[in-house]
């Protein structure tokens, strides 16, 4: 196939967004990664499209299946500045027998590859992810090996959810369910593992100095993220609100729960 560029609306799209003073979007779809596939092109030209229309700052990919990510994708999206080392890599769960029984198309050997590369081209990549506790047939020993990889990658932030029964769905009609009890207490412990790793990440920030782009202003602090997608709380006297939606520099200081502290420099 004769490969294409991105359509015209996306580029039409993205002029607007920006004429309209918004710095940052994100590209976000179903299948993301596999964006394209039907114009011969892929999802690093509508990232390359973006990165080269004025006034967008900041590019941020929604989430997207680990085996769409190719070693020759992530090298590329290194060598765009305005590109957000942030990446929300489905996950469900670090044991491979429950992985096979969700009719995942990889394994955990294989995610942590990704993970490997993005961290190769990437010195502070954000990875985050979401976990699934007591699909049917999850033995406690599964469990435990979810429980495992994920304190093996450090994940910078975990979504965790007891698995819930749809009708009509294959899981639904799976035996072995798990009971409710068991699958809150599941998903209680794997929480607690997300939580030290996420209070990791952020701790590994204190002392740097980071730029955020702020977005709100409460009871004295300023709001925004990092590029890695890294929450920050400023303290500030500026109550016009006169920076949101601006570029600062802060050092961090500490951490307070699920984000940073940072001082205005």
């Amino acid at each position: 196939m004769v490969k294409r560029e991105p359509s015209c609306e996306l580029e039409k799209e993205l002029t607007l967004i920006a004429n309209n003073g918004y710095k940052e979007i994100v590209l976000v779809g179903i299948n993301l990664a596999c964006y394209g596939q039907d114009l011969g092109i892929r999802l690093i030209d509508a990232i390359k499209l973006a990165d080269k229309i004025e006034g967008i700052e900041r590019i941020r990919l929604g989430s997207f299946e680990p085996e769409m990510l190719l070693e020759e994708d992530i090298k590329e999206l290194a060598l765009i500045e305005k590109f957000c080392p942030h990446f929300h890599i489905s996950l469900q769960s670090g044991c491979d027998e429950t992985l096979k029984r969700m009719n995942r198309h990889y394994n955990s050997q294989e995610y942590y590859d990704i993970v490997r590369l993005i961290r190769k081209y990437f010195d502070s990549s954000a990875i985050t992810t979401d976990v699934i506790t007591g699909f049917p047939g999850e033995t406690q020993q599964e469990f435990e090996k979810s429980i495992d990889f994920v304190k093996k990658v450090g994940f910078a932030k975990v979504h965790v959810f007891p698995y819930s029964r749809r009708k009509g769905t294959v899981a639904d009609k799976m035996p072995m369910q798990i009971d409710n009890a068991t699958k809150s207490q599941r998903a209680k412990i794997m929480q607690t593992a997300a939580n030290l790793s996420e209070k990791a990440f952020l701790e590994s920030f204190i002392g740097k100095t980071v730029k955020v782009l702020c977005e709100t202003y409460a009871d004295g602090y300023l709001t925004g993220f990092t590029a890695n997608y890294t929450p920050v709380k400023i303290k500030t006297e500026n109550s016009d609100s006169s920076l949101q939606n601006t570029f600062i520099y802060a050092k961090i200081k500490r951490i307070d729960k699920d984000c940073c502290i940072g001082e205005l420099i």
